[in-house]
């Protein structure tokens, strides 16, 4: 019998639903205290709370693609610190970034970690997390992640788990450092201090608990709510077939003209363990699309969770009966000095393809395939008054695929980036020179089956500086979501400039950084999803409510539909 077998029920759903609650008010904490939009408006962060061991014990909304990243920080600095002389001290807070340890996925993803002790014991008790993306760290082209890097070096500052806060004095060489070595400092500095911020109201809550249940309860219940994981996950991977589900794909390319990049997956069911053989995969590439193995972790982890149970905490107990199998140098585990600014394209590959490898198995967990890819946006505009620097950054929304009972969702961002959205117009015109020209749903002739794939969107920006470079990673340009059981592929995804100049327009999937001009529209579209089943077998009457509501066209209706009457 476990430890946590004996402990009392009722004390166990307080102290569970009060952990909850930490990470979720230093989430709130974090959102309302920062400096920059990609977190206070797009919600590109996440925060969590950790055990001794450093294992997440749970973790607020906000980027999904961060499932698992707080454990690997927390047991490195563990690695890298640990108890004792010179160790973990009350009041210090360590910074880091590493893609290649610790946790990290690439440069602008800055993580921030704080132990919490037991204030009348001195004892460890877990740690604070936050991990959020910064608009620039440094690294050859403004806003830093880039498609056109060859190497880590020229992606950013890089950031080894160093002490930011030395028992709550902040350590002016390293901050001096983070300020000389981004183009928006103003904005990370804000942004250091609000991570800082969301830490601090974490030990607070924690020591609250700690005060009122005893240490030894808190721990207990970290334990009961790992152990819970474990056992949902294990009952749930129980209930599938055994068998080995394989698949494959393709990505675009590399951003640096490199050929499509061959991926693959083996899942194998059995004895209550789920394992993902990436094994076959390409090696890694040139261009920034790789990922090192904590972002392949997380996008295992993300298809992993919404299989066992999409709503339950997410806690490091919940991924005890998954493996993660690949060899060292693929595209999803690229070693070091190997370009990552752009690794969320393989991290989101992996969740699609254990996705489609399981989609048939689980019908009703899974979809047809989504327009996948972050779609990560980047708009660095240069005040031509001042000579400072505005970057913006966010992910766009898409087209999910269609599923065994439901179409797709419109305008959903993808999978990895869970709870994040993009800017308001309102916002996005008014701390950026941008007019928003276009905002809609990209309704083109695809994704169509019994249950069709949802609609991505189109948005167009007029650029209104005189100096401004894009940068954008549209995956899924080229080869489309798939769709299942008789559902047509969706659509691709892709940026277009459109010069001012009446240049012909360039159309890429891939841009960056292209050097824009006053008056160029930048038109941003997203692809639709795949859909499920026989477009023939959709009811008429769908189809009639469709094209009424602009969701198809009338090209749609009649030859994938064969809906003839149209009036």
């Amino acid at each position: 019998m476990s430890r946590t077998d004996s402990f009392d029920p009722f004390t166990l759903e307080i102290l569970k639903d009060a952990l909850a609650g930490v990470s979720d008010e230093m989430f709130v904490a974090l959102q309302r205290t920062s400096m920059s939009p990609v977190i206070y408006e797009v919600l590109d962060y996440a925060c969590g709370i950790c055990d001794a061991q450093g294992d997440l014990v749970t973790q607020g909304n906000g980027v999904a693609g961060f499932l698992g990243v707080l454990t690997s920080a927390g047991r490195d600095v563990l690695r890298r610190r640990g108890p004792g002389p010179g160790g973990l001290r009350p009041g210090d807070v360590f910074l880091g970034n590493d893609p290649f340890s610790g946790g990290g996925t690439h440069l602008s993803d800055v993580g921030l970690l704080m132990p919490y002790f037991d204030p009348t014991s001195g004892e460890l008790i877990g740690f604070g997390a936050t991990k959020a993306h910064w608009a620039d760290i440094g690294g050859k082209d403004p806003g830093s992640w880039t498609t056109t890097s060859d190497s880590i070096f020229q992606e950013g500052l890089q950031l080894p788990w160093v002490r930011i806060y030395e028992e709550g004095r902040l350590v002016e060489g390293i901050y001096r450092i983070l300020e000389a070595n981004s183009r928006t400092p103003q904005m990370a500095l804000g942004d250091l201090h609000a991570q800082t911020a969301a830490l601090y109201t974490g030990r607070r809550r924690i020591e609250e608990l700690c005060l009122r249940y005893g240490a030894a309860s808190v721990r207990q219940s970290m334990e009961a709510i790992q152990e819970h994981g474990r056992r949902v996950a294990e009952q749930r991977i129980r209930s599938l077939p055994d068998g080995v589900y394989r698949t494959e794909d393709v990505a675009d390319d590399d951003g640096r003209g490199g050929p499509p990049v061959h991926i693959q997956v083996e899942v194998r069911i059995r004895d209550g363990v789920l394992e993902a053989d990436f094994t076959g995969s390409d090696p890694e590439v040139p261009g920034s699309i790789n990922c090192t193995f904590s972002g392949l972790e997380s996008g295992v982890r993300s298809a992993f969770k919404a299989l066992v149970d999409p709503e339950h905490l997410a806690c490091e107990g919940m991924f005890a009966p998954l493996r993660i199998i690949c060899p060292p140098g693929t595209v999803f585990t690229a070693r070091r000095p190997a370009p990552v600014s752009t690794y969320w394209e393989m991290t989101e590959h992996a969740t699609d393809l254990i996705w489609k490898a399981l989609a048939p198995v689980v019908p009703g967990r899974f979809p047809a395939g989504t327009f996948l890819s972050v779609c990560g946006t980047n708009l660095s505009l240069r005040d031509a008054a001042t000579g400072q620097w505005q970057v913006m950054v966010e992910p766009q929304p898409g087209g999910w695929g269609g599923g065994a009972g439901k179409d797709g969702e419109n305008a959903l961002v993808s999978v990895g980036d869970g709870e994040t959205y993009v800017m308001p117009t309102e916002v996005l015109e008014q701390r950026y020179p941008v007019r928003v020209e276009e905002f809609g749903l990209n309704v083109v002739r695809a994704g169509a089956g019994h249950h069709r794939g949802g609609r991505g969107i189109r948005r167009s920006l007029r650029i209104l500086a005189d100096e401004a470079y894009l940068t954008a990673t549209y995956g899924r340009s080229r080869f489309l979501p798939w769709g299942v059981d008789g559902g047509r592929p969706g659509s691709p995804n892709y940026v277009e400039v459109v010069p001012a100049s009446g240049e012909p327009p360039i159309r890429s999937g891939k841009v960056g950084p292209h050097h824009l001009h006053r008056g160029d529209l930048v038109r941003l579209v997203t692809g639709s999803g795949g859909g499920w089943g026989d477009p023939l077998q959709r009811p008429r009457q769908a189809v009639r409510d469709d094209l009424l509501n602009g969701y198809i066209t009338k090209d749609e209706a009649r030859e994938d539909y064969g809906l003839l009457d149209l009036s």
